[in-house]
């Protein structure tokens, strides 16, 4: 076991720690924002109301919310790819 190792290790298990923490907030409002928009369209269709389709604030939000977690997301696969590099490298 080399520095390199150590270093790599180090680095890849910090990635995965701030990726899980950064996309934890996003991802858990999305999923409240989610479930009240499916909560939205069950009333409306309960009413008998058309809903629209069209872009709502709610849904541009969610949007962000998304494209945050999948920022996140590839940040930890990159501490996961250093975490296997540290492994790799001899």
């Amino acid at each position: 076991m080399s520095l390199l190792n150590v270093a790599l290790w180090a680095a890849g298990a910090v990635l995965i720690a701030a990726a899980y923490r950064g996309a934890s907030g996003p991802w858990a409002r999305y999923q409240a924002l989610k479930a009240q928009d499916e909560n939205i369209a069950r009333y409306e269709a309960w009413r008998g109301g058309v809903r629209d389709n069209e872009r709502t604030g709610a849904s541009v939000a969610m949007e962000l919310l998304r494209a945050r977690a999948r920022n996140w997301l590839l940040v930890g696969l990159v501490g996961v790819v250093l975490v296997l590099a540290g492994f790799a490298v001899h």
